[in-house]
């Protein structure tokens, strides 16, 4: 005890022990800092033109990849953020007057190598290793470019930005449907595996200088243990992806050649629909081409000449019992493929394009009413005669893009079955749909945008315009954003109208614990929807969010966080209150890799719904509502893969209440092939709809109970990476049954009650749709699809009272009469510069 108190007291020069302990310790905090310092610094990698172009075959032996550069050192994001990768990695980077080549040798053991075939951009929950290259081509730390290649070979490529989404924690990057040209080849070596990739400058964009940096990150993922390592530090706490890249400097001299390619395709096909007490037969044919030009490093345009988009996954329609519009997924390649700067401020909606023609539901009805009237041609698809892409960025980082469609006039040809005179009506108009977008990227991560959209038709129909500026600014450490909107829609032709839509929202974005607040104003004549999307107009919201992360492992979990949102509406005009809502949420990623989700919300008070009865100011009480959800999934890594979502809810009237049960089941059968199914069953007592409007023009309402059953069957089969055969069988039933029709007073109560049943009101609604592809990319960018479309007739019903059940529905559907489509696509990709080099 003496001696510790000498040592305590004693003055270090008095002390050469204690003098030598802390001349250890003075120098290990020092090198830590050092360390620390060095390991937070941006990496760096210097860009090496080749004199001669590799091989690209999945081996780096050719004298190109000699005294190149190798970034290593990879550091982990998940499962243990900032730890040295368990597994070595060697990525070699060079670039020519063509493309950009990216060599990686992956360290393993063979054995242990996951190989499981995909679709390309399908790489999530496979169970495949991959390696991934992204590049910011004009290194203003928002927008860039991801290209992927899994231990089988098949290809993901991304676009990433601001608006794009995603969450780098869970591989999840971007846009996936750029579907941009380009090669690559994999081998499996003693030791690990190689991959070897060609990225032609036509996929890219960049700005034209003399000397250019470019940000860099590398990205490898082991499936086994669910390693994602990055060659620049990734720190999930931090806001953003593109903004924690390395760099990848001193490429100059970059003379890229023409950028031009063609894509003819051809298709044909028969399509066989119920009409009637008849089946009308179509011979489907069809010619057109893509054509891809690049006007310079930075600038693209792309355009499609008479489109066909008949090979696409059928719509998952339902009996859409609320006020609202149903927005559903687009499919067609030319409106998903590089339209990322055109749908940054929310206001396109390419299904617009080529919609059903306005005025059929009319001529249906006019058919359906008078047995005089045959209706000899009434299209359900607006045809398009052509689009065009024009997109890029300067070397100032402004973006810019425009947009332009044409769809031809579209005309109904009916028969008056007594007097055989014939009519022509339009459905239609000739339509001209624009968009024009700048979009600058400032320091940092900030950037303001400017939109217009614009829709003109011919003569005398309505015409749109919709102008709107959103802009997003971070502080200097990227912990603090304030971002916002402001758009002014006007409609033009008899009774023109505008309105205008603001947003403004503050918060802390990066960090273990994030909030912001939030205000949103739509005037009750603001209208995007002739170009765009909006569930709906006339609302001022007020919202507030603060979650807390747990980023690292802890001692039972790989990362979680809760989170808690509020909300409160109130009608613009008049202002009057709507509702008020409360949720909390937890989510759980367990060490096994299992996920958990609980969440826990409410809606207070009782909501004045204000859109209903479709006259503002005019509401319908719904009862406040409580419940609780939980959902999560297994360990994704495992042939069987189960997923699960309960919902129960609890109203404060008696005899009233809501559930949800989602079930999904995959088993993965060998690493070609795989099936999944799921279901889904949603169901709500006394659920209010609106009914009609009485003989004194007052609306009603209906109190019904709705049942809603979702069954979906998919598999994939794939004969090589890029050969694949592809199912999908959907069936949707919806049984409605009517309690009662009310009328509603001020208050938003009913009144004037009609008790049921009503079984006039009721309704029994089955949907069923097959779609399958047989897929095979012969060469890159050229395609043959098969395809294979069979639906429930339109007019095709079954008995809801004799079949009350789902089982019985789904046993009768095969007794009725369905539409069958059967097509062959064929499309060849043609690039300019090899055609010229091969010359």
């Amino acid at each position: 005890m003496r001696q510790l108190l000498a040592s305590k007291f004693c003055p270090l020069y008095l002390c050469p022990v204690q003098n030598e302990l802390m001349y250890k310790l003075l120098l290990t905090i020092s090198f830590l800092l050092f360390y620390c310092s060095v390991f937070a610094q941006q990496k760096s990698l210097t860009a090496v033109k080749a004199t001669g172009t590799p091989k690209v075959d999945g081996n780096l032996d050719d004298a190109a990849w000699q005294n190149v550069p190798i970034a290593t050192d990879f550091i982990q994001s998940s499962p243990n953020p900032g730890v040295t990768s368990s597994l070595k990695t060697e990525v070699k980077i060079l670039y020519d007057n063509n493309a950009v080549y990216v060599g990686a040798y992956l360290y393993d053991d063979p054995a242990l190598i996951r190989k499981q075939i995909t679709a390309r951009d399908e790489e999530q929950q496979s169970d495949a290793d991959y390696f991934s290259v992204f590049f910011d081509t004009y290194n203003d730390k928002q927008n860039g470019f991801q290209f992927l290649v899994t231990s089988t070979n098949v290809q993901t490529d991304a676009r990433l930005g601001p608006n794009l989404g995603g969450n780098f924690q869970y591989g999840q990057f971007g846009d996936k449907t750029l579907d941009a040209v380009w090669d690559s080849k994999v081998s499996i070596k003693k030791n690990g595996w190689v991959v070897e990739m060609m990225i032609p400058y036509s996929a890219l964009r960049f700005s034209k200088k003399d000397l250019q940096d470019w940000g860099l990150q590398l990205l490898r993922f082991a499936r086994r243990n669910n390693e994602s390592s990055y060659w620049n530090t990734v720190k999930p706490e931090v806001n953003g992806f593109v903004n924690q890249f390395g760099l990848m400097t001193g490429l100059q001299n970059m003379e890229p050649p023409l950028r031009l390619s063609f894509s003819p395709y051809l298709s044909t096909g028969v399509r066989a629909t119920p009409d009637g007490d008849k089946t009308r037969t179509e011979w489907l044919r069809s010619g057109g081409m893509d054509v891809k030009y690049g006007i310079n490093e930075s600038f693209t345009l792309d355009a499609t000449l008479i489109p066909d988009f008949g090979q696409v996954v059928s719509d998952n329609v339902i009996n859409n019992l609320t006020p609202f519009e149903i927005r559903f997924q687009e499919n067609r390649p030319f409106f998903t493929e590089g339209t990322e700067i055109f749908n940054k401020s929310g206001l396109f909606y390419s299904r617009r394009i080529g919609r059903t023609p306005s005025g059929y539901y009319s001529i249906k009805s006019l058919g359906d009413g008078d047995p005089n009237i045959e209706i000899r041609k009434n299209p359900t698809i607006t045809q398009l005669y052509n689009a065009i892409k024009f997109s890029g960025r300067t070397k100032k980082k402004l973006g810019i893009g425009v947009f332009n469609a044409v769809t031809a006039p579209m005309n109904a040809e009916l028969t008056d079955r007594t007097s055989g005179i014939n009519t022509k009506i339009e459905t239609e108009p000739l339509t001209n749909y624009n968009i024009v977008v700048l979009d600058q990227a400032l320091k940092g991560r900030s950037y303001v945008t400017f939109t217009n959209t614009n829709v003109l038709r011919n003569a005398d129909n309505r015409d749109a315009n919709v102008t709107a500026l959103d802009y997003s600014f971070y502080d200097n450490e990227n912990k603090f954003n304030v971002r916002g909107t402001g758009r002014y829609s006007r409609i033009f032709g008899t009774g023109g109208y505008d309105g205008f839509n603001t947003t403004l929202r503050a918060g802390k974005v990066s960090g273990q614990v994030r909030y912001n607040i939030q205000a949103t104003i739509e005037s009750d004549r603001y209208n995007p929807r002739d170009l765009g999307f909006l569930v709906s107009p006339n609302e001022i919201t007020y919202t507030s969010f603060v979650s807390y992360n747990q980023f690292n492992p802890t001692k039972n979990f790989l990362t979680y966080n809760y989170e808690l949102f509020l909300r409160y509406g109130r009608l613009y005009k008049p202002n009057v209150f709507s509702d008020i809502q409360a949720q909390a949420t937890g989510f759980w990623i367990l060490k096994n890799f299992w996920d958990i989700k609980f969440v826990l919300g409410s809606t207070i008070v009782n909501q004045h719904d204000q859109f209903l009865l479709g006259e503002p100011g005019r509401y319908v009480q719904r009862p406040a509502f409580s419940y609780a959800e939980i959902s999560g999934s297994t360990d994704s890594r495992k042939r069987w893969y189960f997923n699960y979502d309960f919902l129960v809810g609890a109203f404060n009237v008696k005899d009233k209440n809501y559930s949800v049960i989602d079930l999904g089941l995959r088993y993965r059968f060998s690493n070609q092939f795989s099936l999944e199914v799921s279901n889904r069953r949603e169901a709500e007592k006394d659920y209010i709809i609106f009914d009609e409007y009485d003989i004194n023009n007052e609306p009603r309402i209906s109190f019904v109970d709705f049942t809603d059953i979702t069954s979906i069957l998919s598999g994939i089969y794939h004969f090589a990476p890029r050969v694949n055969l592809t199912l999908r069988t959907r069936h949707y039933w919806s049984k409605v049954i009517a309690n009662r029709t009310a009328s509603v007073d001020d208050k938003g109560s009913p009144f004037n009650i009609i008790q049921g049943p009503l079984p006039n009101k009721n309704s029994n609604v089955n949907i069923f749709n097959v779609d399958a592809f047989f897929t095979w990319d012969f060469r890159l960018g050229s395609r043959l699809i098969i395809g294979y479309k069979n639906w429930l007739g339109e007019d095709e019903t079954i008995n809801g009272i004799n079949n009350s059940t789902y089982f019985r529905n789904f046993g009768k559907l095969f007794n009725l009469r369905h539409g069958n489509e059967f097509t062959a696509r064929f499309i060849y990709y043609l690039d300019y510069s090899q055609l010229r080099r091969k010359k």
